[in-house]
């Protein structure tokens, strides 16, 4: 049975989502939808695009992703089916793809523009049901990926900002993604702190003029109320508080640099 995921800004209290499902109900009854979250900031693309990144590994071969935050909905901006490690991907090109081509194995990205695999009639401000879902019900019921459109000669990526390594061994990242709990996720990832931990040597988080303290291993390391830095289950540096939230504690803001020293 195959599986369509989703992943958008709409929200839940409309009928956004719901018409969406509808709209690939339609096309393949049989498909299994998944909601990854419906609650992205509005238009906010990065965000987005870090969240499809962390969700798409474990889901199986053949999964349709259908990834719809889409601030220029209705301009002449493409959307793109790219397929990566056997899943495939659905998406405005305005950078959402940006982690997933960064991280995964691609094997094809096509243009979106068989118009026999949309609906009969388009809204240019709904293209999420009128496109998006109808393509991906195509897909998940076993439509080829090249029925969708040619090849993408370019993908649209963001400017992601680059981890610093001083002369002097400090790195310097920045906040990322703040999660639900208030932890602060950042750009450094286990792989920039290797080399340092190989050597044995201990490398202590600074945030906003804080010693934060050691990389530990589990929130529960420290007391309660007390700030941490861990490699979460994103492989990323994250800076949380136990049994809090290191945002509200720090009103930290995603781009509020981190160091390591």
């Amino acid at each position: 049975m195959a599986v369509v995921a989703l992943l958008t800004d709409f929200g839940t209290d409309d009928h956004y989502v719901a018409t969406m499902k509808g709209a690939i109900l339609r096309v393949n009854p049989k498909a299994t939808l998944v909601d990854i979250t419906h609650h992205v900031p509005p238009q906010d693309v990065f965000c987005a695009a870090f969240i499809l990144r962390q969700a798409f590994p474990f889901f199986p071969a053949e999964t349709v992703f259908v990834a719809v935050v889409d601030p220029t909905v209705g301009t002449e901006r493409r959307i793109l089916a790219g397929r990566y490690n056997d899943r495939i991907v659905l998406a405005p090109d305005n950078g959402l793809l940006t982690f997933v081509h960064r991280d995964a194995d691609l094997q094809e990205v096509r243009v979106v523009e068989n118009r026999r695999l949309f609906a009969s009639q388009l809204s240019a401000t709904f293209q999420g049901r009128d496109i998006f879902a109808p393509v991906a019900g195509h897909l998940s019921a076993g439509t080829d990926l090249h029925h969708v459109g040619p090849i993408a000669d370019r993908i649209e990526v963001l400017q992601l900002p680059r981890v610093i390594r001083h002369q002097d061994g400090t790195i310097e990242g920045q906040i990322s993604y703040i999660d639900h709990f208030g932890n602060l996720i950042t750009n450094i990832s286990v792989v920039e702190i290797s080399a340092e931990r190989t050597k044995g040597r201990t490398l202590t988080v600074l945030f906003k003029d804080q010693v934060i303290g050691p990389i530990r291993i589990t929130y529960a390391d420290v007391p309660p109320g007390q700030p941490i830095a861990i490699v979460g289950s994103t492989q990323m540096v994250e800076i949380a508080v136990n049994h809090g939230s290191a945002a509200k504690t720090f009103a930290a803001q995603r781009g509020d640099g981190v160091f390591l020293r």
